[in-house]
């Protein structure tokens, strides 16, 4: 992606809109317009349309829908998101990584019907909309943060995988009718075996699929897509390969604009489409937040993430009532828009209405585009979600996160895509839950030559002070780890080389206790004190202190028992029961060890 020019970038840097604005960010930016922005963005929206006209339609037919229906998809939410959207250079529209979340939703629902695969979809739609605004009203902006790369790449694999099955029948010329991966490839090796390969549909499929990738490799000026879909369709028209050869071509489409429609489904529908809903919020929010920060930090402004699901919202809402479906940010579209010069959110507008035009003007100049070419234009869009080389820098790096990912791509490959999405967003809670239910604790030293004090199994070397045990516990204490603290405790304590009289926990990873973990250090403290030693606690926040307070359990353990840090701890246990240490660092200094009683 080209870097922005500081003319580009400097203008875009204003406050924050607040009141009614900070609703509609697309408002905020007219009042700071500038006419010098104005061709800019015209132009660069009049290119966007060339791309954004057979992707909607290619997306479509991905999505088990009419190819027209991926313009209403289109222009719509472009609209509605240059006028809620933070991002002042993101594409909105149908997507890769949704295609085969909205095909997996609407296709065994409508059975072959598409007229009612249209209504699915737009409710489909609506369902997610809802689902992101309310996320966005209750600034659950971060949930998306629960999907860790290694989930992320194993699931957009999955995906990938599901989006370039799914389109090789239409690029071979011909239909399946599985509904799962492995069902599909099968009967895909059937049709190939028996001769359903439709020979001029294969050739314009892999044909338009090595021009839009060695486009891609050179970084041509003029994108690849746009040349597929012209020499195929001036190919089709004037060889007339549909008729002369049987060639599937998206035919005629219907003049005119999408109207208000609102979508309806027999109630036992919603339960199956609710669970894609909700993989399609997270998923096209966990993009478009992505994406947006990184345009945000390049053009030098920042985004909301609250208002990225609100505006995600509206636009998959307004797509689901305008016979569209759901939409996403646009990784390849997006890059298109800022190259071609785009400054704000009049890009997107004008692309809208250019193919407004298109629709009220000429609705048949794509009628004889091969079905095959429009395939291809999806299974590059698909072989762009793979990445192979994060996967080897997982397995070089952390082989765990290597073996998330590959669950993760084989749940959404083995079981279909919303269930994969499902089990993904399951391991990744697992993930989290598994790494604060048994986290890393250690057992302090002294090391000579070292500030401060160090984990014992990296420094066996470490010095120890007779009767004190520094226990450091790197997580929070809540109800699922509180039993294991308390096991390591006493192990930390049973294996000391001394009788103990001081358990010190270094609490500085320690981010909250619940009310859980405060009942079982007050019987840790009842038990530790029962056998002589006294619990303490250093470097714990403030916040956290304040919690302990408002359980009781801080004037229990006594004030003095809580240090600011470590180092204090351990003068308080030596000067407390004059215990003869002589530090590294008082060596260096030529200084005695004069331990005196605490007062």
């Amino acid at each position: 992606m080209a870097e922005p020019t500081p003319a580009a970038s400097a203008p875009l840097l204003a406050p924050r809109p607040r009141g009614l604005l900070r609703w509609l960010p697309g408002l905020a930016v007219l009042r700071i317009y500038r006419r010098a922005w104005l061709l800019d963005d015209v132009y660069a929206g009049v290119v966007l349309t060339a791309i954004l006209v057979p992707v909607g339609m290619g997306y479509a037919e991905a999505s088990g829908l009419p190819a027209i229906h991926g313009l209403y998809a289109t222009i719509v939410p472009l609209l509605v998101y240059a006028l809620c959207g933070p991002s002042r250079i993101l594409v909105l529209g149908p997507g890769s990584s949704l295609a085969a979340i909205i095909a997996a939703a609407i296709v065994p629902l409508s059975a072959g019907d598409s007229s009612r695969a249209v209504e699915l979809a737009g409710v489909l739609a609506l369902l997610a909309g809802g689902v992101s605004l309310l996320l966005g009203l209750l600034r659950f902006g971060f949930v998306t943060e629960l999907l860790s790369k290694p989930v992320r790449l194993g699931y957009l694999h999955g995906i990938a995988l599901a989006v370039l099955v799914g389109q090789t029948p239409k690029l071979l010329g011909f239909s399946v009718e599985g509904e799962r991966i492995a069902a599909q490839v099968l009967e895909i090796g059937s049709g190939v075996l028996v001769g359903e390969a439709h020979g001029t549909a294969l050739g314009v499929g892999l044909s338009s699929l090595a021009v839009i990738l060695v486009c891609k490799r050179m970084r041509t000026r003029v994108p690849g897509v746009l040349l597929v879909v012209i020499a195929a369709t001036l190919a089709s028209y004037v060889l007339d390969l549909s008729a002369r050869t049987g060639l599937p071509v998206v035919g005629p489409m219907p003049q005119g604009l999408p109207t208000f429609h609102w979508p309806s489904v027999r109630w036992e529908d919603l339960g199956a489409l609710l669970s894609g809903a909700v993989a399609i919020a997270l998923l096209s929010f966990a993009d478009t937040s992505v994406l947006s920060r990184t345009y945000a930090a390049r053009g030098g402004t920042s985004v909301d993430p609250d208002q990225e699901l609100v505006a995600l919202g509206f636009a998959n809402c307004a797509a689901g009532v305008t016979q569209g479906f759901a939409v996403s940010s646009s990784s390849s579209r997006t890059p298109v828009a800022e190259a071609a010069g785009a400054r704000t959110q009049l890009t997107g507008v004008v692309g809208a209405l250019c193919i407004a035009l298109l629709l009220l003007v000429a609705p048949g100049l794509l009628s004889a585009l091969p079905r095959s070419a429009l395939a291809a234009v999806v299974i590059s869009a698909a072989l762009s979600l793979l990445d192979f080389p994060a996967l080897l820098r997982l397995a070089r790096l952390r082989r765990s996160e290597l073996f998330i990912a590959l669950v993760c791509f084989t749940g959404v490959a083995a079981i279909g895509v919303l269930e994969g999405i499902f089990v993904a967003i399951a391991i990744a809670l697992l993930a989290f839950v598994a790494r604060a239910w048994r986290p890393y604790s250690a057992v302090l030293a002294r090391v000579d030559g070292l500030k401060g004090y160090h984990d014992l199994r990296r420094h066996p070397e470490g010095k120890r002070i007779p009767g004190l045990v520094l226990f450091r516990w790197d997580a929070p204490l809540f109800f699922a780890n509180t039993a294991i603290f308390h096991e390591r405790v006493s192990r930390a304590i049973a294996e000391a080389p001394t009788p103990t009289r001081w358990l010190v926990v270094a609490a500085q990873p320690v981010t909250d206790i619940d009310i859980t973990a405060a009942d079982e250090l007050e019987s840790l403290h009842d038990e530790l004190r029962a056998a002589g030693i006294q619990l303490c606690f250093a470097e714990l926040k403030g916040p956290v202190k304040d919690r302990l307070q408002h359980y009781g359990l801080y004037a229990k353990i006594g004030e003095r028992h809580f240090f600011r840090t470590v180092g204090q701890s351990v003068e308080g246990y030596i000067h407390r029961h004059e215990v003869p240490w002589v530090d590294w660092e008082d060596r260096a200094e030529g200084a005695a060890p004069a331990p005196s009683a605490a007062p």
